[in-house]
């Protein structure tokens, strides 16, 4: 199993209502030692359908930002830890969407 863990003294309040953080990733097998397996920066994450290697889940972390902002991060699991994979700048809309800039080229 995964155990996720952040220490909330270093998590850096942005306006009123969210706190950035910083979520360290470690695994456990049977017979082997935990370890390290990366690292996701955010306010909160959320848990992706997707898989990456070893059927691990992708996972997005919501980076907020000053006036609605929200950078979005999405993580896959790949030889043997999460790296970003995609990175995403949104507003909060009026109605609570978030509206994120067009990536298409």
């Amino acid at each position: 199993p995964e155990i996720i863990v952040t220490d909330r003294k270093t998590c850096a309040r942005v306006g009123d209502k969210h706190e950035n953080c910083r979520w360290d990733v470690y695994r456990s097998s049977p017979g082997e030692c935990t370890r390290f397996i990366g690292s996701f920066e955010g306010a909160w994450l959320e848990t992706l359908a997707d898989k990456g290697d070893d059927n691990m889940s992708d996972v997005r972390a919501y980076w907020a930002q000053p006036e609605g902002r929200m950078l979005l991060q999405s993580y896959r699991f790949v030889r043997g830890g999460y790296q970003i994979a995609d990175v995403l700048q949104c507003k909060s809309a009026a109605d609570d969407r978030l509206e994120c800039a067009d990536t298409g080229r």
